[in-house]
C-alpha cells in the first residue's frame, strides 16, 4: 500500500493505533484523505477484517465519497465495511434489534412533514389553536429535548411555564402516536439504539464486538445522542479515531455539542492527538 501521498503528520495519524485518536483538521488539510487511508491501512497492513470497521459521517454524500475513496485504495470488495451516516447506521441496527423494545422491525421512518403533521394533530387534541401554537415550533422544541436525551416524562417534570408544559403534553401525545403507528422520527433513530444498549447489555456487547474499530468524521458536529452512541460502541476496545475542526461547528442548530471534541480525552481515556495544519487548498 502506497503511503507516499501523505505528509509526515498525516502519516503519523494514519499509523497510530492502539489508543483513542483525535485529529484536529481544518478545511483543506486533507482530513478525508487521512480517514480513508486509515481505513485502508487498518485492513491491508494490520489485517483487521472489513466487517469490524465502522466509519460514521453526517451526510450520504460524504459517506459515499469515503466509500469510493477507500475502494480506490483496496483491490477487493469493501462492501462489508459499515460506512454511513449516524442515522443510516442506527437504522440498520434497529431493523435487526428493535423488536426487543416491543416494536416491529418493519417500523416506518417519519420525515419532517410527517412529524409536523402528527404534532399538528396532537396540538389540536389538546384544544389549542395551531395559529397560536405553531406545529413546526413545537417540533423544534421536541427535537431539542430529544437531542438533550430528555424524555416526555422528564420534560413534564422540568416544565416550569405554560409553554414548556404544553410542549411536554404535545411531546407525550406525539410519542404515543408514533408508537401506535409503529413509526420513528429522525431523532428517535439516534435515541432507540441507546435505549437498546441500556436495557439489553448483551446487544451492546454484540455490537462492540462487531465494530472493533470506529472512525468518525466531523466530530465537532456531534450532539449528545451521537456522542453516547459512539462512546457506547467504542469504550470497550477504545480503538476510535475522530476527525474534527474545533473552530467550525456548522450543525449548531441541530444541537451540536463542541464539548464532545474538547473533552475527548476525558471521555475515552489517554489519547493521541494530532493537528493537521498544512493547507492544500
Amino acid at each position: 500500500m502506497n503511503l507516499d501521498n501523505l505528509n509526515d503528520k498525516q502519516l503519523e495519524a494514519v499509523k497510530s493505533v492502539g489508543s483513542p485518536n483525535l485529529i484536529f483538521a481544518g478545511a483543506g488539510s486533507g482530513k478525508t484523505r487521512v480517514l480513508t487511508y486509515k481505513i485502508a491501512y487498518l485492513i491491508k497492513e494490520l489485517g483487521i477484517p472489513p466487517e469490524n470497521i465502522l466509519a460514521v459521517t453526517f451526510t450520504n454524500k460524504a459517506a459515499q465519497e469515503m466509500q469510493s475513496r477507500v475502494q480506490e485504495l483496496l483491490d477487493f470488495d469493501i462492501s462489508s465495511i459499515s460506512i454511513g451516516t449516524f442515522h443510516s447506521i442506527s437504522a440498520q441496527i434497529l431493523r435487526k434489534e428493535i423488536h426487543h423494545l416491543g416494536m416491529s422491525n418493519n417500523f416506518i421512518i417519519y420525515d419532517q412533514p410527517d412529524s409536523v403533521s402528527v404534532i399538528k394533530d396532537s396540538i389540536k387534541d389538546l384544544g389549542l389553536d395551531i395559529k397560536q401554537f405553531e406545529p413546526k415550533t413545537f417540533k423544534n422544541h421536541i427535537s431539542s429535548l430529544k437531542n438533550q436525551l430528555i424524555s416526555y416524562e422528564e420534560a413534564e417534570t422540568l416544565a416550569d411555564d405554560f409553554l414548556s408544559k404544553k410542549v411536554a403534553e404535545v411531546y407525550k401525545i406525539y410519542q404515543e402516536q408514533l408508537s401506535s403507528n409503529s413509526a420513528l422520527d429522525f431523532d428517535d433513530l439516534l435515541l432507540k439504539p441507546l435505549e437498546l444498549f441500556k436495557q439489553f447489555p448483551e446487544i451492546l456487547d454484540k455490537y462492540q464486538n462487531i465494530y472493533k474499530y470506529v472512525l468518525v468524521d466531523e466530530y465537532q458536529d456531534t450532539n449528545k445522542p451521537q456522542f453516547e452512541f459512539i462512546h457506547s460502541l467504542s469504550i470497550k476496545h477504545r480503538d476510535i479515531c475522530v476527525v474534527g475542526d474545533d473552530d467550525q461547528s456548522i450543525y449548531g442548530w441541530r444541537g451540536a455539542d463542541i464539548s464532545n471534541i474538547l473533552n475527548f480525552s476525558d471521555a475515552f481515556g489517554d489519547s493521541q492527538i494530532f493537528k493537521l495544519e498544512q493547507n492544500y487548498r
